[in-house]
């Protein structure tokens, strides 16, 4: 699922801010990638709510 993540990026159709939806944490365990996963596609730390 990673690569439509990738891919939605790379092509505009979702923002960074958007795809932060999409993150598996404690508060969204039914995310699709990981925090891993969006610095990947993203070049961006993933930092939840209580880390900003």
């Amino acid at each position: 699922m990673m690569e439509f993540w990738q891919i939605a990026f790379i092509s505009r159709w979702v923002t960074a801010a958007q795809l932060r939806i999409a993150v598996k944490t404690e508060a969204n365990p039914f995310g699709e990638i990981t925090p891993k996963q969006y610095k990947e596609i993203t070049k961006q730390d993933f930092e939840t709510q209580a880390e900003a």
